[in-house]
């Protein structure tokens, strides 16, 4: 495994360019995040088509996101011993911007700074949701009271578990802004915690302490410090105070840099930093984060308590076209500020309709896959399903199949509205921040609500990828062309091996007896060093350069190097004597294996997958010998035409790399005499 991931990321190191083309690197739960000094230096096509790598998302000009799944970090690892842990961004001392600018760049960058403060601390909110889970069960089953605050030792100690992570969130979130914005992490993380220390927070209990009631109800308190009226807030779990406190830091560290002499920024910025923007944030900048946050929740709780059907059905439509641009981030902080205010969020609910109908779809697509024997797509919509089901992220399977594959949004969304439509019915709530996946339902409340749409949700979109694929016409045709090549190709390999193994002991046998060894096979010439071998056309029509197929992958020779014949004639027949290595049981294809050594895929026009045999007869079997002029396949070329298909056939040489050469020979009419592919061997 170890040495799996090295690989790849050698691999992906010197396909973005090398380290010396990476101005900064980070990664999130599910993708490493590229900024690059020159975008058009890497290869994302191969990236692309790297096994490892669940997709590739080009950002702006200069960014580039490398989708690995779950075990991102591990490659983020290893790329950093790589490059050494440095980049041009390293020096720079500029703040980073990784998303492309629009007529707004600002509020691009605003939705940027909040997407990428809260994924450094994903992993401790994976962790802590589940702990949390744990409890929400425990209090199911009777076993404690989850909001109770006095609970047994046992309990209490887990309570303290999760709640390390949301209690003290202000000070990560303060960290991973300030780090975002280009000011000092520890100075952003300090703030905040300021307020978060015995010694503010017993400031309450001070004879000079006034209390007050607010409109809701809830104790207001507030006590005068240098001359000055001061709210005394409870900012556990709070998170806009400090991102607002962390822009402000941001703009003080830049005036003190330019004022005092660099030889002692280390001593005096940090030290009127913190005395500047402690009091501010206390005073100012702490209040009014609280209230912009309650505002926006009391907001959306507005239009919930107007209907929850609305919101419910809004939210998870939403989500497929937030996800991929970050947006989706705002929102969370509007979940865990439910939670702190409401005691409840109302948001996760309607979520997990659009998470589940994400997870249907990738499942969808394995179910496909594995028919198929795509074993790339396998791979992917695997990992995008478990991912999704144990973690509930749905990156892996957002960028490893939805957004490469933009038809399986029409399975997406009927799944998004009707589970987020029967979520809305049952105003499904969640008692506690998680991530929506299989673990966590107990969080929400009624849990059978939930589960009764969050299943919906999955097997609707599971249902109709199934019924409508996920991929165009003629995405799926090139897919299915490009199995069936490689499927030739093993088959190849196999029957290569085979001869082999089978030669071997006749020889053994003859020389044993004092003869002259034999092979049970013949011998293959083509790959003899130097030889040239001519292959005829295997059937009659113009040949023409295989770059005038009106189809990239057979244009580009990415199946093998060859010739396109349009065809004049009705018949497919063997150019050679030849084992058939495999026939389509639409008849539109044909791989077989030369005597001679040449591997040859003859495909009757562009796109006839979809034919489903209409138009075709097979004459031959798979693993079937046949003799030169021997009939392959007969087909209608007026009937394939009427449908509206292209009857250009590319004739391919697949083992091409196996050759120094392949070359394609135009012929105006061609027949079983015109020799319309030269194969010369490599030398020894």
């Amino acid at each position: 495994m170890a040495s799996s991931v090295k690989q790849t990321s050698e691999f992906i190191l010197d396909k973005v360019g090398g380290a010396e083309n990476i101005v900064s690197l980070t990664h999130c739960a599910t993708r490493l995040r590229f900024q690059l000094a020159d975008q058009s230096k890497a290869d994302q096509t191969a990236l692309d088509n790297n096994p490892d790598v669940l997709g590739v998302v080009p950002q702006g000009s200069t960014g580039l996101q490398v989708v690995m799944g779950g075990a991102v970090a591990n490659y983020y690892q290893e790329l950093q011993k790589l490059t050494g842990g440095e980049t041009k961004k390293a020096a720079s001392g500029k703040k980073e911007y990784g998303g492309a600018r629009g007529k707004y760049s600002w509020i691009d960058y605003g939705f940027e700074v909040l997407s990428d403060t809260f994924r450094p601390i994903l992993w401790a909110l994976l962790g802590a949701s589940l702990i949390i889970t744990m409890l929400v069960l425990a209090d199911t089953f009777g076993w404690q009271d989850f909001r109770a605050e006095q609970q047994p030792p046992t309990y209490q100690f887990m309570h303290a578990m999760w709640n390390s992570v949301f209690y003290f969130l202000p000070i990560m979130v303060g960290a991973t802004a300030a780090r975002k914005l280009g000011a000092n992490e520890w100075v952003g993380a300090a703030i905040p915690a300021a307020l978060m220390t015995p010694q503010f927070i017993a400031m309450k209990e001070l004879p000079e302490t006034v209390v007050t009631q607010a409109a809701n109800g809830a104790d207001v308190y507030k006590v005068t410090v240098f001359g000055l009226p001061m709210v005394l807030n409870d900012y556990g779990g709070q998170v806009f105070p400090p991102l607002l406190a962390a822009i402000g830091l941001y703009w003080v560290e830049k005036l003190f840099k330019k004022i005092i002499p660099q030889s002692v920024h280390m001593v005096f910025v940090p030290f009127f930093s913190l005395l500047i923007m402690i009091p501010l944030t206390a005073f100012l900048l702490g209040p009014f984060g609280i209230y912009t946050g309650v505002g926006i929740s009391n907001m959306l709780s507005a239009i919930n308590n107007f209907s929850p059907l609305i919101l419910a059905i809004v939210v998870p439509l939403l989500y497929p076209f937030l996800v991929p641009l970050g947006l989706h981030w705002p929102l969370n902080v509007i979940m865990i500020q439910n939670i702190a205010t409401l005691g409840y969020d109302f948001i996760q609910g309607p979520m997990g309709a659009w998470n589940f109908a994400c997870f249907g779809v990738v499942t969808g697509v394995l179910i496909l896959s594995i028919k198929e024997r795509n074993a790339t797509m396998r791979q992917v919509s695997m990992g995008g399903m478990m991912a999704g089901l144990l973690g509930g992220i749905s990156e892996p399977s957002l960028y490893g199949v939805l957004l490469r594959f933009r038809r399986s949004y029409l399975a997406l969304l009927p799944g998004c509205a009707i589970g987020g439509f029967i979520i809305g019915l049952f105003d499904v709530k969640a008692k506690a921040f998680v991530f929506t996946s299989l673990l966590t339902f107990p969080a929400m409340e009624p849990m059978g609500g939930y589960l009764i749409g969050i299943a919906v949700a999955f097997f609707t979109s599971m249902a109709l990828v199934i019924v409508m694929d996920y991929r165009t016409k003629e995405e799926k045709a090139e897919v299915l062309e490009r199995l069936a090549a490689e499927s030739a190709a093993v088959e190849s390999e196999s029957a290569q091996e085979d001869a082999t193994t089978a030669a071997a002991p006749a020889a053994a046998g003859a020389a044993a007896a004092g003869g002259v060894a034999t092979a049970t096979k013949p011998v293959k010439t083509a790959l003899e060093p130097g030889a040239l071998t001519q292959i005829t056309a295997p059937l009659e029509g113009k040949a023409v350069p295989l770059s005038e197929v009106p189809d990239p992958i057979f244009a580009g020779g990415k199946l093998g190097k060859g010739v396109a014949i349009v065809p004049s004639g009705t018949e497919v027949v063997a150019p050679a004597d030849a084992t058939v290595l495999t026939v389509q049981k639409s008849g539109h294809a044909v791989g077989l294996r030369l005597d001679s050594g040449v591997d040859l895929l003859v495909h009757v026009g562009i796109d006839t997958v979809q034919l489903n045999g209409e138009g075709y007869t097979v004459h031959v079997d798979k693993k079937q010998h046949v003799k030169a002029g021997e009939k392959l396949i007969s087909f209608d070329p007026d009937f394939i035409e009427s449908q509206g298909y292209n009857l250009i056939t590319p004739v391919l040489v697949t083992n091409t790399p196996k050759f120094a050469d392949v070359e394609g020979t135009a012929v105006d009419h061609a027949d079983a005499n015109s020799v319309v592919i030269t194969t010369r061997a490599k030398d020894a």
